[in-house]
């Protein structure tokens, strides 16, 4: 089962609301879902974002793959700049070599 991270359409005529999910690839738009993540209002002003970023982290942990909209959304709200510095950051550590300790014997 493929699982992608997308917008769901809500909201009134000429006043759209989205809805961030979870959904299998081949569920419709507005069809079943797995998870509620958040909710974007593009008409919203500042109020416009809502994420739970430790639910969206750990859906991305696990290989759900967000379409071209969310991918930008979440660039916006600066979780996928977060995820890709904790990874490099690891990955900096992990290759990092000991320095010899000084004894102090000149």
């Amino acid at each position: 089962m493929a699982v992608k991270i997308r917008l769901r359409r809500e909201g009134r005529k000429k006043t759209p609301m989205y809805r961030i999910v979870v959904a299998d690839s081949r569920a419709p738009r507005d069809g079943r879902f797995i998870e509620i993540l958040g909710q974007y209002q593009p008409r919203g002003g500042e109020n416009a974002l809502a994420l739970k970023t430790e639910r969206v982290n750990h859906w991305l942990d696990v290989g759900a793959l967000p379409t071209d909209t969310v991918r930008s959304i979440l660039r916006r709200a600066g979780i996928l700049k977060a995820r890709h510095e904790a990874r490099l950051a690891s990955k900096l550590q992990s290759a990092a070599v000991a320095l010899p300790a000084d004894n102090g014997d000149a």
